[in-house]
């Protein structure tokens, strides 16, 4: 696990390749990125499947409630069988554009 600070964005790579020991890593680190936007990046990924990203779920609620966002970055997925409770997008440069819109949104007050 690779963790990246820039700014109030917290990049977390995933750099072993088992998506559910990552995932309990981040969960059980989770109260240190809690006031930061977070970016889940498993574009290194490639056995990724939309089961796997769904474990993410609680995560991305519980971060969503506080306010802040949770992007998650995965590569060959079919981006419309995603659940649309979860942001996923394509890459890096695509998370870091989203997190900006809602931050610009949270301060419009939508």
């Amino acid at each position: 696990m690779k963790v990246d600070q820039k700014g109030h964005t917290v990049t977390i790579k995933d750099t072993q390749g088992d998506v559910n020991a990552f995932l309990e890593k981040v969960t059980q680190q989770f109260k240190t990125f809690e006031k930061q936007n977070i970016i889940i990046d498993l574009s290194s990924d490639s056995k990724l499947s939309e089961n796997d990203l769904k474990a993410f779920l609680p995560l991305s609620k519980a971060h969503k409630k506080a306010k802040k966002s949770f992007v998650i970055v995965a590569s060959d997925l079919d981006f419309n069988a995603i659940s649309d409770k979860l942001v996923v997008v394509p890459s890096l440069l695509e998370a870091h554009d989203i997190i900006e819109m809602e931050e610009i949104e949270r301060d419009l007050g939508f």
